[in-house]
Parts: C-alpha cells; sequence; structure tokens
C-alpha cells in the first residue's frame, strides 16, 4: 500500500513556495495538481517538474462536490495501489481545501498513510493587503458552503472559492440575508502577484465585477454590532426599591393602590402622542413600563409570576397570532389579518367567553368602552347596514333627548344623552375614528385656545368678570385663526 503526502503550492507567487515543498515536488512520482490554473504552475514547468492535474474533473462533473469527492477518491485509490504519491493544492492545505479534508478522512478509514506539509496561504497576504489582525476573529469559509452561515457571526468573514459571475451571485444573495444590501465587501483577486486587485464595492454589486476566476476571494467585515436592551437595569432598581432597605412609599403599594398610576400613564403617553414630541413619548413610555414593572415585581415577591413570564408569555402570543409571519399561513391582506386573528382568539378563549361581548373590561374609559361593545356586536351582524341609519339614529336619539328635557326628567335626561353618546361612538366607529382620541384632541384643543384668552386677559390686565360673552368668542375666534395660521 502507498502513502500520500498533500503540499501546498502558496497563494500566488513561485516565492511564497516553502523550500521543504518545493523539494518534495521535484522528487514527487506522480505529482498530481488539485488544478494547473495556478500562478506557480509556469514555474514548475519551466524547472522541468512534471505532473498531472485534475482539472478534467471540474469538466465531467456538475457540482463542486462531486467534483471534491472524485477528486479525494481518486487519490485514495492510487495510494491504495501502491502510489506514493504527491498532491498539491493551491495555497495552504488545510485552509479551505475541500478535498484535503475529505481525503484526511477516507485515509484514516482506509488505514492509507497520510502527511500533509504546511505551507503559505493567501490568508497571510490578505492579512497584509487589509490591515487584518486574525486575533481580534476571522471566519473562512469556501464559497460552497455560504449558505450555512452562522446567523450570530461576530467576526469577519473570509469566502473562499468564488470561481466565478454564477458563484459570486450566489453568494451575494446569500450574504444578502445577514448583510445590508449595501454593505461595504472587499473582493480581493490575485493576491501576492504583480496585476494584483482589491476592490471595495456594496454588496449588492458584487457579481457585476468583471474578472472573476479562480484565484478571486472575498472579505467581509464584521457588521457592527446591534445595540441590543435589556430591561435588568429597571428591574434590578425596582427590586430594591421594594426591599426592606428601599422606599417605604415603594413598599406599600400593591396591584389595586397602583391601579390609578397606570391609567394616568396611558394617558400621558397619548398625549405625548398627540403632541408629536418623541423626546416626551420616550419619557412617558418609560414611566408607562415603570408601572409593568412595579406589577411584576409585586406578583413576583408574592410567587404569582415573575418579569421573564410576561415578556415570555406575550412574545409567545404573538407567535401564535401571527402564523402568516411565523408560519405557513397566507393572508391577502390587513383585513383576513384581523378576521383570522379574531379566530385565533376564539380558539384561545372559546371555553372562557360564554358572551360574545365577555372580554371587555368594564374599567375601560366609556366611550373606548362602547367602541369595543359595538365592535363586538358587529362581528356578529348585530349592526346597522350604511352610515346613513347611523345619522338618522343619532337624530332619532337627539330628539328623544330634548323630549327628556322638556319634561325636566332627570333619570331619562342621563339615560338619553347616554344614547346620544352611544350613537355618535357608533358614527365613529363607521368613520374609522377612535372617539375617545378624537375627543381626547377636541379637549387639548379646547385647552390651547382657552389658554390662549387666559394669558390675553391677563396681558391686557382685564378682568373675567368684566368680559362678556361676545367679547369672550372674539378672543376664541383669535386663537382659532392663530392655530391655522401655525402661530
Amino acid at each position: 500500500m502507498g502513502k500520500i503526502t498533500i503540499v501546498g503550492l502558496g497563494p500566488g507567487a513561485f516565492g511564497l513556495i516553502t523550500v521543504e515543498t518545493l523539494e518534495m515536488l521535484k522528487s514527487a512520482k506522480p505529482l498530481i495538481l488539485r488544478t494547473a490554473k495556478h500562478p506557480t504552475v509556469s514555474e514548475i514547468r519551466a524547472r522541468g517538474i512534471e505532473f498531472v492535474s485534475y482539472d478534467y474533473v471540474y469538466e465531467e462533473q456538475d457540482s463542486f462536490e462531486k467534483v471534491y469527492q472524485t477528486i479525494a477518491s481518486d487519490c485514495l485509490a492510487q495510494a491504495a495501489v501502491g502510489e506514493n504519491l504527491v498532491y498539491a493544492v493551491p495555497g495552504s492545505p488545510l485552509v479551505a481545501e475541500k478535498t484535503v479534508t475529505l481525503i484526511r478522512d477516507l485515509a484514516e478509514k482506509e488505514g492509507i498513510s497520510l502527511t500533509i506539509l504546511p505551507g503559505m496561504s493567501f490568508l497571510e497576504v490578505l492579512y497584509t493587503r487589509l490591515g487584518i489582525d486574525p486575533i481580534e476573529g476571522l471566519t473562512v469559509l469556501d464559497a460552497a458552503d455560504v449558505s450555512s452561515l452562522p446567523s450570530e457571526l461576530r467576526t469577519g468573514l473570509v469566502i473562499t472559492q468564488v470561481y466565478n459571475d454564477y458563484v459570486a451571485s450566489e453568494v451575494k444573495l446569500a450574504l444578502m440575508e445577514y448583510y445590508p444590501d449595501d454593505f461595504e465587501v472587499v473582493l480581493v483577486k490575485d493576491l501576492g502577484l504583480p496585476e494584483e486587485k482589491i476592490l471595495r464595492v456594496p454588496l449588492f454589486e458584487l457579481d457585476r465585477i468583471s474578472g472573476i476566476d479562480h484565484l478571486t476571494s472575498l472579505y467581509v467585515p464584521c457588521k457592527p454590532p446591534i445595540e441590543k436592551f435589556t430591561l435588568d437595569p429597571i428591574v434590578d432598581i425596582m427590586a430594591q426599591l421594594r426591599s426592606p432597605e428601599g422606599c417605604m412609599w415603594d413598599v406599600e403599594q400593591t396591584h389595586s393602590s397602583l391601579r390609578r398610576y397606570l391609567v394616568e400613564e396611558v394617558y400621558e403617553v397619548l398625549e405625548a402622542i398627540d403632541l408629536q414630541q418623541g423626546d416626551k413619548l420616550c419619557e412617558e413610555l418609560g414611566d408607562l413600563l415603570l408601572q409593568i414593572v412595579f406589577h411584576a415585581r409585586i406578583a413576583e415577591e408574592s410567587r404569582e409570576f415573575t418579569m421573564q413570564q410576561v415578556v415570555d408569555v406575550i412574545t409567545e402570543k404573538m407567535v401564535r397570532r401571527h402564523p402568516h409571519v411565523f408560519g405557513d399561513v397566507t393572508l391577502r391582506d390587513a383585513g383576513e389579518v384581523v378576521l383570522n386573528w379574531d379566530a385565533l382568539k376564539q380558539l384561545e378563549y372559546g371555553s372562557e367567553r360564554l358572551s360574545v361581548l365577555d372580554g371587555i373590561p368594564k374599567g375601560l374609559p366609556s366611550l373606548m368602552r362602547a367602541y369595543k361593545l359595538q365592535g363586538k356586536a358587529a362581528k356578529v351582524g348585530f349592526d346597522w347596514d350604511n352610515i346613513q341609519s347611523v345619522w338618522d339614529k343619532i337624530e332619532e336619539e337627539l330628539i328623544e333627548l330634548k323630549t327628556a328635557c322638556l319634561h325636566s326628567q332627570v333619570a331619562d335626561i342621563e339615560g338619553e344623552l347616554g344614547d346620544v353618546l352611544f350613537s355618535v361612538v357608533n358614527l365613529a366607529r363607521f368613520l374609522k375614528i377612535d372617539a375617545e382620541v378624537a375627543l381626547n384632541v377636541t379637549n387639548n384643543k379646547f385647552m390651547r385656545r382657552f389658554s390662549y384668552i387666559e394669558k390675553t386677559i391677563n396681558n391686557n390686565k382685564l378682568k373675567w368678570e368684566n368680559m362678556d360673552i361676545k367679547q369672550l368668542d372674539i378672543l376664541w375666534e383669535q386663537a382659532k385663526m392663530q392655530e391655522k395660521a401655525g402661530i
């Protein structure tokens, strides 16, 4: 039985072949090159060194995987019949060389002697040209394996064997799953040779570069780290506030005592949204988050649940309620998304909710609760056919309210006024407007205009008691005009 010696031809220039390898090339019988398409081959011929190559295998097979397997099998077959062959590969034998890995595994299995000599790879030249220190982390991958790129890659990436435009295109498409389309990559060609090229291009242009061949590789810099947020700081602070050494007020709070603060924070968030003030919205969302962490901490102390469970439950629910995103369900538009959402909710709560109107909190603001009650009823067909019927209902309820007022029946007036408001909410629903939000917008508008009146009276040293409604109405109209003018 023969043996196999594997050597590397270096990254390109003949001078980068090791002395040990050169002596092995001179004495080899037979010498087989993985490919004769390598810059050192002309010098090998010039020195009268005889060799054959496996270039014909590339033409016979339809995939690189089959090429590599065929080459490895042939090397083992020759050794098995007594040949002491030297197999030479570009670069260094154990740097991105699939055939060497296959031969090593097969030789061990078959009991064939194998020696691998160290050589210089193109990586050493790459480090120098691009100023890369591999100690900072570098992943080397064959272009054929780029589809198996780890999703959380935290190092720079070198992709070898970018043989042609087709391979470059496949590499580009695979990388676009992990990097922005315009992410800058470095195409390196003919490293260490006089015609060496180093091109920095956006990823989407990778397969548009001319001259890509067997001496082309790709360097992809490490992506800037994505800042990940954590709830730990606020969770830790809340734990300290609730500890015996913490704040006496915080320690005394319960789920019930915190209810009004939760409601207040929600409305302050809504106000920040209406004002379109990003910094204020950021602050108010933080205040609202604090309330959630507060309740979770109280629950954790009584061993009901933890903050992590709060996050896990809503995460699992979002995945479950979006099978068109995280599963194999296909939905055509937002309308189908809503219908599917409702169907999934029905499956989840079907045994718990006996009435169509179940699941609406009684503590909601009245306008919002009316909106949700009407929406639930509408889903089972209890709704007006068109908006004109809604207008007619509002007029009907207004007449009934006027009638109740004429008879001065307080209980009836209250009920009829409620009916008017309920009908107006129905109109808002048909107009696809949230009545609670609409009224809140008007409340804020009233505050701005009234503040203008108040400021004008104070600046002119007037007194409220000396102002009649006509004068105040003039100031009100001025406030409206200033709003329209954007002052």
